[in-house]
């Protein structure tokens, strides 16, 4: 897994996960629909970017309106008890969201009767992007609900009749976003090779000048709980602050420090400046890395009520993904901690490799190039 990560290419794994905002709105037969879709996705399907200067400006996109939209209306398909509610843009605009620009598509449709049952089909990016996901919105007078749509789960069910049913109730939604944390975590690369750049010394102790085996299973399993209770603490503490307004970073300045805080933890493993409390480490970096999870949740402009719901389901999913890694590298550090090979080859070479590849990282975001 850690051979994986350190040699993935970095200009693929520098951004967050691709993700699109769609708020839709049905008021009898009426639908409406606002649909934010990152200029960086399309750019990949459609090529906006004519000249090829890494910019995508306005009268690029303006030029490939009718792309975009033919593009996005492929992949949305909304149906009213069995019957289709064709929807049609009728303007497009440009938006900055927290991690860059979006095309926002204004959409209207209408079905043919008001519907009891609205079923939603999501395949946007279905083909070059698995990981990418569709945070929806849907405002239906009394029902309103907030759904994950996108990989697995392209189809929801939603039930119309001003009293939510099990398909869009709060237990459907927890489940949703403790999905999608997990796999922010998992498919987050710079948050998980900053947390397994802290865990790999823990079955190992420093002396002097050399790193020894550990040899008390107690005092590793120890480290590893500090470890990752500082981390959570503290990235719920600014996941919390971030997502509901009260502290506010830029992007490129959260993504910048989150690229740094893994060159910092990696690089220590190979030339020790901190080979204690390893846990005050976690903690402080968690802070940076909670603004980088708040912003999917910040961009979803969820009301204060959905906000805190799915403020405690996300976060719960990330630390479930947390144990999930925690399992999966430290038996296997464990049994490999007495080896030269984990010394020389997972310890010091894997965390060189960390390094290498967050500092690409940290050049891309902080000056906004592209390191292929």
């Amino acid at each position: 897994m850690l051979a994986m990560l350190a040699l993935a290419p970095a200009g693929a794994l520098a951004h967050k996960a691709s993700d699109a905002y769609l708020t839709l709105r049905v008021r009898g037969a009426d639908v409406s629909a606002q649909w934010d879709i990152a200029l960086r996705d399309l750019d990949l399907v459609l090529q906006l970017d004519g000249d090829g200067d890494g910019a995508i400006r306005w009268g690029e996109v303006s030029a490939q309106r009718a792309a975009i939209e033919a593009y996005a209306l492929g992949h949305l398909r909304v149906t009213g008890d069995g019957r289709p509610c064709p929807l049609s843009a009728h303007d497009l605009l440009i938006d900055d969201h927290s991690d860059g620009a979006y095309a926002v598509l204004m959409l209207a449709g209408r079905c043919a009767a008001p519907p009891q049952k609205l079923d939603l089909d999501y395949t946007l990016f279905d083909q070059t992007d698995p990981l990418h996901r569709g945070l929806v919105r849907l405002d239906a007078g009394q029902t309103k609900a907030t759904l994950i749509l996108g990989g697995n789960g392209p189809h929801k069910s939603i039930a119309l009749t001003g009293q939510p049913d099990r398909a869009q109730g709060p237990l459907t939604q927890i489940c949703d976003f403790i999905e999608s944390g997990i796999w922010h975590i998992w498919t987050g690369f710079d948050h998980l090779l900053f947390l397994i750049s802290l865990l790999l010394p823990a079955v190992l102790r420093r002396e002097g000048r050399h790193w020894v085996v550990q040899e008390s299973f107690r005092a590793a399993l120890l480290d590893i709980i500090k470890i990752v209770s500082a981390f959570t603490l503290a990235h719920s503490l600014t996941l919390a602050m971030a997502a509901l307004g009260v502290i506010s970073l830029p992007s490129r300045l959260t993504e910048s420090m989150i690229a740094a805080s893994v060159v910092l933890a990696a690089i220590n493993n190979v030339w020790p400046m901190v080979t204690a409390r390893l846990w005050a480490v976690a903690f402080l970096f968690g802070l940076i890395h909670g603004f980088g999870f708040a912003n999917v949740l910040r961009d979803m402009a969820l009301d204060r009520g959905r906000l805190l719901l799915t403020l405690f389901s996300f976060n719960l999913g990330v630390e479930l993904g947390q144990i999930a890694v925690v399992a999966a590298v430290m038996p296997l550090a464990w049994m490999m901690r007495a080896r030269p090979v984990y010394r020389r080859g997972v310890m010091l070479a894997g965390s060189g490799a960390i390094a290498a590849v967050a500092m690409m990282w940290l050049i891309e975001r902080a000056f906004d190039v592209l390191i292929v």
